[in-house]
């Protein structure tokens, strides 16, 4: 494939899109409270997108501009042979594609971290609440954080650049966030702290578990030395940095600090959807697209969907409210 740029993607607003994340499965081995209920409907196997098909579609969209490619899920580990599209994908980096990262709750990271970075992967985001395996435990419902560690050490020392992505969940683990930033710099980790988003129903209300960042930050200043760094992802974190340390912390805060104004992100679903915001239900369908008509119209499919991206997403947390999207994470992916 060509690495030269065709037909670059720009939105109503002015913003290029460089960054493409891919929901490779929308099933997942944990069930973490504020992501999914307990019981959840999965698409059955037959409405995915093949592994061949997410290929196409990520390669038409790196020859239209696109840079860094995100694999999640679900947890992306547990669909089968993926690996495969790992290796397919990673063989363009350096030819169009700067980079091809994945998150993953960590389960199976130490099964599969020299396969990736075999295959191009050089960083991973790691889901990760709690150290405390009872609060881990009470997160998840079922998980073992020690196989999670586990899996990030193993990540670690295969070469892989590991950032742990933490949402901020206020009476669970609010008091537990000073000792994961510390624990991140004892290992030679990053550190993402998110706030809780308002997607899917859940059995619980987000409002009682919401934790703005702002207070968090506070916080965390008066016990660690955190100075600003100028490094960025393409994604919507702003970083600072433990002084002395390698170890950068960022902030992702939808609610209490809007990012949207300089948005360059698309997301595919496992089933073919493109949307072009977490906050909202505008999507078009590129499954269909390209299974009817290839890639000229999967090129008009992706212009259609350009044209309906927002100015931003509409996230509020109030109590009593329904969710901005009816859809859970795991269906649109990380």
């Amino acid at each position: 494939m060509s690495c030269a740029t065709t037909n670059p993607m720009i939105d109503p607003h002015g913003r290029t899109i460089r960054y493409l994340r891919i929901s490779v499965t929308d099933r997942c081995d944990l069930r973490c409270r504020y992501c999914m209920s307990e019981k959840m409907t999965f698409l059955p196997r037959s409405a995915l997108l093949s592994l061949e098909e997410i290929a196409i579609i990520a390669e038409r969209f790196i020859a239209r501009g696109v840079t860094k490619i995100r694999l999640s899920g679900g947890e992306p580990l547990v669909r089968r042979d993926v690996g495969e599209l790992v290796r397919r994908l990673g063989r363009l980096v350096g030819s169009g594609l700067d980079e091809l990262t994945m998150t993953t709750n960590g389960t199976r990271l130490a099964e599969h971290a020299s396969e990736m970075v075999d295959a191009g992967i050089r960083r991973v985001n790691v889901s990760l609440d709690s150290l405390d395996p009872d609060t881990f435990r009470f997160i998840t419902r079922h998980g073992d954080v020690t196989q999670v560690i586990a899996g990030i050490r193993a990540a670690r020392d295969a070469g892989l650049r590991v950032k742990i992505n933490a949402v901020a969940l206020k009476g669970l683990n609010e008091h537990q966030l000073a000792p994961m930033l510390r624990w991140c710099v004892e290992e030679g980790l990053d550190l993402s702290l998110i706030e809780t988003m308002p997607l899917g129903a859940i059995d619980e209300d987000r409002t009682d578990r919401f934790l703005p960042l702002t207070s968090v930050f506070d916080a965390l200043s008066a016990e660690f030395p955190i100075v600003r760094d100028s490094h960025r992802t393409g994604g919507p974190a702003r970083y600072w940095r433990v002084e002395g340390t390698d170890t950068r912390l960022g902030l992702i805060s939808p609610l209490t600090a809007n990012f949207c104004d300089g948005c360059n992100r698309v997301r595919l679903t496992t089933e073919g959807k493109l949307y072009l915001c977490l906050g909202h239900d505008d999507q078009v369908d590129l499954k269909a697209a390209l299974r009817d008509g290839g890639l000229g119209a999967l090129d008009e499919a992706i212009d259609i969907g350009l044209g309906r991206k927002p100015a931003r997403h509409d996230f509020r947390i109030e109590a009593g409210s329904a969710p901005a999207v009816a859809r859970h994470m795991s269906v649109t992916g990380g």
